[in-house]
């Protein structure tokens, strides 16, 4: 996935009630049961069904690395749909988003002012409408590099034009070297 698309499934994750399952046979039952059977598992998981279904009965409990980082992944995706989109739609509507980074950003700017790129630790609450857009993106299936124009946007707005208080001659932000990233509702 992309860096800060994994940021904003993080902060979603946070609003979970239940953890979600941990040990390989749980997660793989729970799997089986979203999807409607041990087929549908193995072909997304790139294993044989008969794999799976040992898997469910606990005969094998260890998966190799790769397949317990897609397995994680797949049920993390899965688990609690409806807390999940309660938490997105909190904060496109009333909460907001808050951005913790830090990276090296830069801008355009009229000629004669400094717009240097430097680095930067920023930790910004913005506003529900910049959430909207980040998740809306998120949801189409936007590239990093998009949902990056997207974050810069908004940082540029709330951030360095303070909501038009000043900086109104700056054109555009941009992330180039991203240290850190987090995203909390």
């Amino acid at each position: 996935m992309s860096l800060i698309g994994d940021g904003l499934n993080k902060a979603v994750q946070k609003a979970f009630t239940r953890p979600a399952p941990k040990s390989a046979g749980a997660q793989m039952r729970y799997l089986v049961k979203q999807l409607g059977g041990t087929k549908a598992v193995a072909q997304m998981l790139r294993i044989s069904q008969r794999t799976v279904e040992r898997y469910v009965k606990n005969q094998i409990k260890k998966p190799r690395p790769d397949l317990a980082a897609r397995l994680d992944h797949e049920v993390k995706a899965r688990w609690q749909p409806q807390i999940r989109a309660k938490a997105k739609q909190k904060a496109a509507s009333t909460g907001g988003i808050i951005i913790d980074t830090r990276a090296r950003l830069g801008y355009t700017a009229p000629i004669g002012s400094t717009d240097q790129d430097r680095i930067r630790h920023l930790t910004i609450a913005l506003p529900p409408v910049h959430a909207a857009r980040l998740f809306d993106a998120q949801e189409q299936g936007a590239s990093d590099a998009r949902l990056q124009e997207i974050a810069a946007e908004a940082l540029k707005e709330v951030y360095f034009q303070d909501g038009g208080r000043r900086a109104g001659s700056l054109d555009e932000v941009r992330f180039t070297d991203i240290e850190h990233l987090e995203f909390d509702l």
